[in-house]
């Protein structure tokens, strides 16, 4: 009668080894982990917040972080999609008055800066957001213009340029045209005038200099052919929507690098030119 080892089991093989228990990880990799997910449990949040239709809930993220955790690096628009896709095309002219040496002011023709950004988008595959800057304000005025009554609108395409006040005195007529009615509407009007007087600023700057002393602007919508029509040979595109304003004073935003702007946009503006 034999005796079993006892490295053997009954059946005469050889016991396995205890499992072995995994190895903690290092306090440094845990805190990692935590971070990480703590990161990515705050942009799913964001982007819930920022895609959907505004809420109360915004109002759990304070201040401006919402928009500056956003913008301009992970804003998204879904405008592409249905049911209400991109249908039509913006522009935004700009043009200027320029005083020569002995005081005498001279207009500028009209410029096209959406063409000029735009061409930032040929032949790149990641193409700089810069190169939407032209038709996210265009986008942004004429909507805010649209909103206006006739009345407001016909205020917008007077002139607006003598002292330091003249946007204020603007908001004020428009105000007062309407009786009041409507302070918020023309309040989003004014500080989409003030964007955009800003940009023109840079603009025309990049391309006539120094000696540019008052700019206008005109925003415009081009309508694509309606999908009703859109095997018709014969269809032809929709007019053009046009927000006209007047000549405005001179803006310069906060943070504004006029050297920076010209570096880039006036290359931009002279392939434009050549065609």
């Amino acid at each position: 009668m034999s005796v079993l080892s006892p490295e053997r089991d009954m059946e005469g093989g050889i016991d396995a080894p205890p499992p072995e228990r995994g190895k903690r990880r290092s306090r440094g990799a845990r805190i990692a982990l935590a971070i990480v997910a703590l990161v990515t449990v705050w942009h799913i949040f964001a982007s819930f917040l920022w895609i959907g239709p505004p809420t109360p809930l915004r109002q759990v993220v304070p201040g401006n972080l919402l928009t500056q955790y956003m913008i301009p690096w992970l804003g998204q628009s879904w405008s592409v999609f249905a049911p209400e896709p991109i249908n039509g095309d913006y522009d935004l002219k700009v043009r200027a008055i320029l005083a020569d040496k002995d005081g005498a002011e001279i207009a500028t023709e009209w410029i096209s800066t959406v063409d000029a950004e735009q061409k930032m988008l040929v032949h790149n595959l990641f193409p700089p957001r810069a190169s939407n800057l032209a038709v996210k304000q265009a986008s942004a005025l004429k909507g805010a213009w649209d909103a206006l009554t006739p009345e407001q609108q016909k205020i917008a395409e007077l002139n607006y340029f003598k002292g330091d006040d003249w946007l204020g005195r603007m908001q004020a007529a428009m105000n007062e045209a309407n009786g009041q009615k409507n302070p918020m509407v023309v309040a989003s009007y004014i500080v989409q005038e003030r964007y955009t007087d800003a940009y023109a600023v840079q603009a025309a700057r990049a391309v006539w200099g120094k000696t540019v002393v008052r700019v206008q602007y005109m925003t415009s919508r081009q309508n694509i052919i309606p999908f009703a029509e859109r095997n018709n040979p014969n269809a032809k595109l929709p007019p053009l929507q046009f927000a006209t304003t007047g000549w405005r004073g001179l803006i310069v935003m906060p943070g504004q690098s006029e050297e920076q702007f010209a570096e880039i946009f006036a290359p931009l503006h002279a392939k434009v030119s050549k065609k």
